[in-house]
């Protein structure tokens, strides 16, 4: 689903800092390109070890075996996000590489510490292996873990002076992919200042070979297959710039960390971060590692660490500061540290080393007199307008909801969606939170995007806010303008004003979106709509051009279907009135939710003769199988068709694989179409499984639509 971060972050009234990143980036990144003459390979290729053989290892001296000892690591657990909030059992992938053939390996901390559990994708094997950490350095971003077995090929160092000029190559899997990539380039400078938000290192190799995020840990490496540098930032100042942790600094600290110690750690996952006027800075905890210095002390992921012996932290938006005193210090001082924990609204006060964390005082953590800062709302649900187009997620407790359609001028205008815990007061007040959802087709009536978000905001009640500024906002669906107002009536009260129209196709439809938040916890409901809302039909209309989603829209031949939990859905047309929405079985145990849906459910046992489409889901199976695997798993399904091959798939919502088979049954037989997909927001949410059959030619348009509709909604099963 979309996400609009800056509801996230001002939310905690604080503005990341990271000039640096390579890893964990929600942006959609330039994909790194396959170097010329070499293209990517799936970790299928290449020899392991895995029968834990140690003559069967080996140190690799070529460049086309550097995939052979380079690694896939998955790090799941809980961590709390600046932007996007608690993420339970969630899962973040980074990339690595063998230096030893019993297991060992280099990554970055930054993908590591906090995790609860390490998988680690080898090349060759069709399954991940356990690994422990070994050492992590959290000041120089490196970690070494032990991967479960032997018997593994390994990369050797690069001994030589590093130059300017030096060919290298990025190896790694970015953005979780499971397909190996090497990209090529030079050093372009072999002393770049290494401090950033996550990380304070002296100096860095900067270099010109892609990578991007999923490439941290992974190695860059010379012609022959030696490592260089470890792979930790990219550069978001300058173009096509990198940046590698240099092998003489990275190999004098692993030889440390191969031992079992920490280097210049107290136990966090951390990042810089200060507020937009620099009135608070510090170094936000996103995980905490069980038993270091910082969980004996009490801190807390969420948790930001303002002061550590007196100095303030991160003031220039780097750790240089946090790690200058725990290099003088040492990591086994007692040392004095600050904390503000927005969970509960407290400054807290306690020693690394020492004296336990207690609170101090407390701080208002919005922008509201009072109020429960520190709630949150237990609970959301889906609502939707009368005609059943426009749908949102909002608090449960927001159950006072009108749905009628948008009326001007005495004629319907297009589809509207009110919601608040109590309307009344929402609409005359600026005490009740509550949203408004208004879409229209008509567009020129409107006079553009920019026009009319200039005449909502000039509306009397705004005179009223302060104004906060306007920003661009798209989130890959939707693109337009939104306003930020602060103070509503002296109350406190923020306000976001949207107004936006579908990416693909602009003069199709114009949303007005409000989102009204007297407290901390309406902002993570703003984020939740914002997350959530969407026109999902045919809108209504009597006034003027309509664009292309009138009734007499192609949808409107479709209607939605969902699983018996609610949780999937699609559109499929009206006449294939046999749907079956049980559960998604494997080996006779629920594994998601699922619908399948036909003119005739009984033409499924003959398979070929008649169209169907199957859709499920699963957050069981998301962190047990990639989405190749699921396909591979699955590619029986085509026998009896002649393979047509194997295709990338991607829309605003979903990315993964589809295979493709045609004349199942015999020559002019049916097409079967089969998809496998993660989300693009978190590919760990859940894994999608979909299948079509079209046995002519018109059936085309109902694959179409399926994959223009098909979405998880809501809890699976």
């Amino acid at each position: 689903m979309r996400l609009n971060r800056h509801l996230g972050w001002l939310a905690l009234l604080l503005v990341l800092s990271l000039l640096l990143s390579a890893c964990g980036s929600t942006e959609n990144p330039e994909t790194a390109a396959p170097v010329e003459g070499q293209e990517s390979a799936d970790q299928t290729g290449g020899k392991k070890g895995s029968s834990g053989d140690q003559e069967s290892a080996s140190g690799v001296t070529a460049l086309q075996d550097v995939q052979n000892a380079t690694v896939l690591i998955e790090a799941q657990g809980t961590f709390i996000d600046p932007e996007v909030g608690m993420q339970v059992n969630s899962a973040g992938s980074g990339s690595g590489f063998i230096i030893d053939p019993s297991g060992i390996a280099v990554t970055n901390n930054h993908v590591v510490t906090g995790a609860a559990l390490l998988r680690v994708w080898v090349a060759g094997e069709d399954s991940p292996r356990n690994a422990k950490i070994l050492g992590v350095s959290e000041c120089s971003d490196l970690a070494v873990i032990d991967i479960e077995g032997d018997g593994f090929d390994y990369l050797d160092w690069y001994s030589d002076e590093i130059n300017v000029g030096l060919e290298v190559y990025s190896a790694g899997f970015p953005l979780g992919d499971p397909e190996f990539t090497l990209t090529k380039g030079i050093v372009s400078k072999a002393q770049a200042d290494g401090e950033t938000s996550w990380a304070s290192i002296d100096s860095v190799l900067q270099h010109d070979a892609t990578i991007n995020p999923g490439n941290s840990g992974g190695p860059l490496v010379d012609s022959d297959g030696r490592v260089v540098g470890v792979n930790y930032a990219t550069s978001l100042i300058a173009t096509n710039q990198f940046f590698a942790i240099n092998a003489p600094d990275a190999r004098s600290i692993i030889a440390r960390l191969k031992t079992g110690d920490d280097v210049d750690s107290l136990g966090i996952n951390g990042v810089a971060v200060s507020s937009g006027d620099g009135s608070l800075s510090g170094i936000w905890v996103s995980s905490v590692a069980s038993g270091t210095p910082a969980d004996e002390t009490g801190i807390q992921a969420g948790d930001i660490l303002t002061t550590l012996e007196g100095l303030v932290l991160a003031t220039d938006g780097t750790m240089a500061d946090y790690c200058d005193v725990i290099r003088t210090q040492g990591t086994d001082a007692t040392m004095s540290v600050e904390v503000l924990r927005y969970a509960t609204s407290e400054v807290l006060e306690g020693q690394i080393n020492g004296r336990a964390l207690n609170a101090a005082g407390s701080f208002a953590g919005g922008s509201n007199d009072g109020g429960a800062t520190g709630a949150s709302y237990a609970s959301y649900t889906y609502v939707f307008d009368d005609y059943s187009v426009l749908q949102v997620e909002v608090p449960t407790e927001w159950s006072d909801v009108d749905g009628a359609a948008w009326i001007k001028d005495d004629q319907i205008f297009g589809a509207s969606l009110w919601a608040a815990p109590d309307l009344q007061g929402f609409i005359e007040s600026w005490t009740v939170p509550g949203l408004i959802f208004n879409v229209s087709p008509n567009v020129q009536a409107l006079g553009g995007l920019e026009n009319y978000l200039n005449e909502v905001s000039a509306y009397e009640d705004f005179q009223a806010c302060v104004y906060d500024g306007r920003e661009e906002y798209n989130d890959g669906l939707y693109a337009g303008l939104a306003d930020y107002f602060m103070d509503c009536g002296g109350t406190g009260t923020d306000y976001f004003l949207l107004i936006a129209a579908p990416v693909d196709a602009p003069d199709d439809f114009l949303i007005e979106l409000h989102v009204q938040m007297p407290q901390d916890r309406d902002w993570d409901a703003g984020e939740r709509i914002v997350d959530s809302f969407e026109v999902i039909g045919p809108l209504p209309s009597e006034a003027g051009p309509t664009g292309s989603t009138t009734s007499d829209d192609a949808s409107s031949g479709y209607v939605w279907v969902f699983d018996d939990y609610e949780s999937v859905r699609m559109q499929v047309p009206a006449g294939w009135n046999e749907i079956d929405g049980s559960p998604w079985y494997i080996d006779n145990e629920v594994v998601g939710g699922g619908i399948t849906a036909a003119p005739d459910l009984q033409g499924y046992y003959d398979y070929w003769d008649s169209p169907r489409v199957m859709f499920a889901a699963s957050d069981d199976l998301a962190n047990e199988l990639g989405y190749v695997e699921l396909l591979n798993q699955f590619q029986g399904y085509g026998d009896g068709c002649e393979y047509v091959g194997r295709f990338d798939y991607e829309d605003a919502l979903y990315r993964g694989k589809y295979d493709l088979f045609e004349k199942c049954g015999g020559s002019g037989g049916s097409t079967f179409f089969q998809l496998a997909a993660v989300s693009r927001q978190d590919q760990f949410a859940y894994l999608i499984h979909l299948q079509a059959v079209v046995t002519q030619e018109s059936e085309w348009d109902i694959l179409d639509q399926v994959l223009a509709t098909f979405e998880v909604v809501g809890q699976l099963p």
